[in-house]
C-alpha cells in the first residue's frame, strides 16, 4: 500500500469489501513509514486480536533505542505504548488518532529481551475509545510500564483532510 493510498480519502479495501491495512509477516499493523521497510521499527514482532477484543503483541526493544546502560529509552517505551493503544482500534477496522496518553514507568525496560504487551478497550464514549496498555517481561509477566490512552475516532479521509489543511498553511507562509 503506497503512502498516497494511506493518505487517500477512502480506506483501501479488499475484494470482499473489508478494510485493508498493511501488516508485517507477524500480523503487526504497520504505519506508513514501517510499511516502506516491511516491519515495525519499534520492534513489534507479532500481533493478535484476541477473542475478548484485546490485542497481544510480542516485541523487543533493540539497542538502537537504549537510554541508560541495558535499558530502553523512555521515549521508546512511550512510543511503543502509544502504538499499542492505537492498534486496539486498528484491529477493529477503525481509524483513530491519539488524543491523550498517560504513561506510567514502573520498572526499567530491558533492551534485547522478549517483551509481551497487551492493550484493551476499557470503554467507548462520544467517538473516543479509552484504552489501557501494558508492557511486561515475556518470561515472568512482570509489568514494566502502563498507559492510559484516549483515542479519537476519525473517518478514513482524515489524512487527506490534513494534507489539504497543510497545503493551505503552506500557501499563507
Amino acid at each position: 500500500m503506497a503512502h498516497e493510498q494511506i493518505a487517500s480519502a477512502e480506506a483501501p479495501t479488499s475484494a470482499d469489501g473489508r478494510r485493508e491495512r498493511p501488516t508485517s509477516p507477524g500480523g503487526v499493523a504497520l504505519c506508513a513509514a514501517c510499511h516502506r521497510i516491511g516491519n515495525c521499527r519499534l520492534g513489534f514482532l507479532t500481533e493478535v486480536l484476541e477473542q475478548d477484543g484485546s490485542v497481544t503483541t510480542e516485541l523487543v526493544c533493540d539497542e538502537s533505542y537504549e537510554g541508560g546502560p541495558g535499558v530502553a529509552h523512555g521515549g521508546w517505551t512511550a512510543g511503543a505504548l502509544d502504538e499499542l493503544v492505537g492498534h486496539v482500534v486498528l484491529q477493529h477496522q477503525k481509524l483513530s488518532v491519539t488524543g491523550k496518553l498517560t504513561v506510567s514507568f514502573l520498572r526499567p525496560v530491558p533492551i534485547n529481551r522478549p517483551l509481551r504487551a497487551t492493550a484493551r478497550r476499557v470503554r467507548e464514549d462520544d467517538g473516543r475509545w479509552f484504552v489501557h496498555a501494558e508492557i511486561a517481561l515475556a518470561a515472568t509477566g512482570t509489568v514494566l510500564a502502563t498507559a492510559e490512552g484516549e483515542m479519537v475516532l476519525r473517518e478514513w479521509k482524515h489524512f487527506a483532510k490534513f494534507q489539504e489543511w497543510l497545503a493551505g498553511e503552506d500557501a499563507t507562509s
